[in-house]
């Protein structure tokens, strides 16, 4: 199963007693913050949950898997995201 934005929107409006609209803003704020700042290759750390990193990808061979041929593909950014200790220990049990 697939936690969704619509479920944490959900569950913020429960548990906060928000308005499904003030839930929403809350939400989408959150994440417009998180995108711009990974935008600017800057990292996000949230503490007891983890760290999104951009990393740079170099120039490296490839295959066109419809075709099979080689390629060349181009560098680019890649988001990563490595969780806390706490939260590592929180999913293994």
């Amino acid at each position: 199963m697939t936690l969704t934005k619509a479920q944490i929107i959900e569950e913020i409006r429960t548990k906060n007693g928000f308005t499904l609209k003030k839930s929403t803003e809350t939400v989408e704020i959150l994440l417009e913050t998180i995108k711009k700042t990974l935008e600017t290759g800057e990292d996000v750390l949230i503490s007891g949950f983890g760290k999104f990193c951009v990393r740079d990808k170099r120039q490296r061979k490839g295959r066109n898997p419809a075709t099979g041929e080689d390629m060349i593909l181009e560098p680019r950014k890649v988001v990563t995201f490595k969780c806390s200790g706490k939260l590592r220990e929180r999913v293994n049990g």
